[in-house]
């Protein structure tokens, strides 16, 4: 991330309705909110089972109550803290799970909301997923919350890219030019690159620039989903290179 341009202010007229500004906007339940709340939620459940195994649930306390809290989530519960000193969803899901870990919510022998119905699916989660969400020994919760969160908009934006690639036909040069996605690399490297890819060095600089110009445009999009105005994308973005930079 530490490779970002700054931010275009012509950009920010043009920055969309987002999922998250849809469910703040929302005056009451609807299928676009619904809808955009859901995809939130999908997203980004790694924070929170992270958090709450810091909070020293075993695994599998820690995925029932994750299970749990998306479900009370999604029907509903909790959107009233929604307001507009908590803009960006990365702070309103916080205090929310906060508020679940000290609620009666923890109790055994609750019921879960919609016949225990599943909103992650962990059988499909890889295992290096899962070493992933995993949290180490000693770590703040909150910290690992956000970090969790900034490794998640990268690991997107990333994916994207790498989609766009395949989609024109540039799968092999992306393979081999992402390793200097987030740091400027060395000039034996660019020579080596540009000998494995055919291409001139000047040539391989070039598609570096392109690939680094649109991962940033990438990225700033995907933190645009998560809170309600553009003001906000270069503050969070900010945020989120000093999290990833102290680990």
């Amino acid at each position: 991330m530490s490779s970002l341009g700054p931010y275009s202010p012509e950009k920010a007229g043009q920055f969309r309705t987002t999922h998250w500004s849809v469910v703040l906007q929302a005056v009451g339940p609807s299928a676009e909110s619904e809808s955009a709340l859901q995809k939130l939620c999908s997203q980004y459940w790694h924070p929170v089972y992270t958090f709450i195994r810091c909070r020293g649930y075993s695994p599998d306390q820690a995925k029932d109550l994750t299970q749990e809290f998306f479900a009370r989530l999604l029907a509903g519960d909790s959107l009233q803290t929604a307001n507009p000193e908590r803009r960006r969803f990365r702070s309103f899901l916080l205090g929310a799970v906060k508020h679940l870990l000290a609620s009666e919510w923890r109790d055994a022998n609750r019921l879960k909301r919609g016949g225990g119905q599943e909103i992650i699916s962990w059988d499909g989660i890889e295992a290096e997923e899962r070493e992933l969400v995993e949290p180490g020994a000693g770590m703040d919760a909150e910290l690992l919350f956000d970090r969790r969160w900034a490794q998640r908009i990268v690991s997107a934006s990333i994916a994207r890219l790498e989609a766009e690639a395949r989609r024109d036909g540039l799968e092999e040069r992306f393979a081999e030019l992402k390793k200097f996605l987030q740091g400027d690399g060395q000039a034996g490297s660019y020579q080596a690159a540009a000998a494995k890819l055919g291409l001139s060095e000047p040539a391989v600089k070039s598609a570096i620039f392109r690939m680094r110009r649109r991962y940033g445009e990438i990225l700033r999009e995907e933190i645009g989903e998560t809170v309600a105005s553009p003001g906000e994308v270069e503050s969070e973005i900010r945020h989120l290179i000093a999290v990833l930079a102290a680990g």
